[in-house]
């Protein structure tokens, strides 16, 4: 897959996770892996390109009352640092293909189960219900997240909605706030950890990316801005990560 080609597919990738919250970085991940990439870089253009997609509809959610930072505290506490010290993780090639397209096999397979959405009536569950599964469950995501590029919300969502935390637009606003500063904890850890502007250097090559995905994610926001159904939303980004993860485990088990 060459670069022309990248870009149209981060377009629509921006533009389906937008609609429902996310940033993308997994499957940003997967389309370099396609595409050929460096291994060591794709983490950092993928994280980038996560930043590019969430802040916006973080600041808007945020603004909107959407995001409650009290509550959200003890998973951010435990998940930076996390996602800091997984970004600066020396990985194989192997390895780093193989869980990733093992994270995405398992993000798409639970967004495709996940048909319900909690409506504007449900209760939120009381912020001290959870004792330490904030922390637990904060860490573990954040170095994830970290170790192989990625905002970690594709997979706190679903815990959220477990845990009853509230409506739709309270966890797609605090699963964008979770993307934005774990993708700045791991691309701080992923910097660090290259160490070779040279190797940097490299993304110059792929700067048409960044404009592909921040006219997807706008145009992804005002879809889901608009109430276009999420649950088609949901099933077309889950069927695409099923696709890119199912591609990439198919050249993990190639590798030597």
């Amino acid at each position: 897959m060459s670069i022309i080609l990248l870009v149209p597919a981060f377009l629509i990738t921006a533009l389906l996770y937008a609609a429902v919250g996310f940033g993308g970085g997994s499957t940003y991940n997967a389309l370099l892996a396609l595409a050929g990439t460096d291994y060591r870089i794709m983490p950092v253009l993928a994280l980038l390109c996560n930043l590019i997609v969430v802040s916006g509809g973080t600041y808007r959610f945020v603004r909107s009352g959407h995001v409650d930072l009290r509550r959200l505290a003890p998973w951010v506490i435990a998940s930076v640092p996390a996602a800091w010290l997984g970004g600066i993780v020396p990985v194989s090639e192997k390895f780093f293909v193989g869980a990733l397209g093992l994270s995405l096999l398992l993000a798409g397979l639970q967004i495709l189960l996940h048909a319900r959405e909690p409506d504007e009536t449900d209760a939120a569950s009381p912020a001290g219900q959870y004792k330490f599964l904030p922390f637990a469950v904060g860490g573990g995501l954040g170095f994830l997240a970290g170790l192989v590029g990625i905002g970690g919300g594709i997979f706190l969502a679903p815990v959220l909605y477990f845990l009853r935390w509230g409506n739709a637009r309270a966890i797609a606003g605090t699963c964008s706030f979770f993307i934005l500063v774990n993708s700045l904890a791991g691309l701080a850890g992923q910097v660090m950890k290259s160490g070779d502007m040279t190797l940097l250097a490299q993304m110059n090559g792929y700067w048409m990316l960044f404009p592909a995905v921040l006219i997807g994610g706008q145009a992804g926001s005002y879809l889901g801005a608009i109430r276009l159904d999420p649950k088609i939303i949901r099933i077309l980004t889950a069927l695409l990560i099923l696709y890119v993860g199912l591609r990439l485990l198919y050249r993990w088990w190639g590798m030597d």
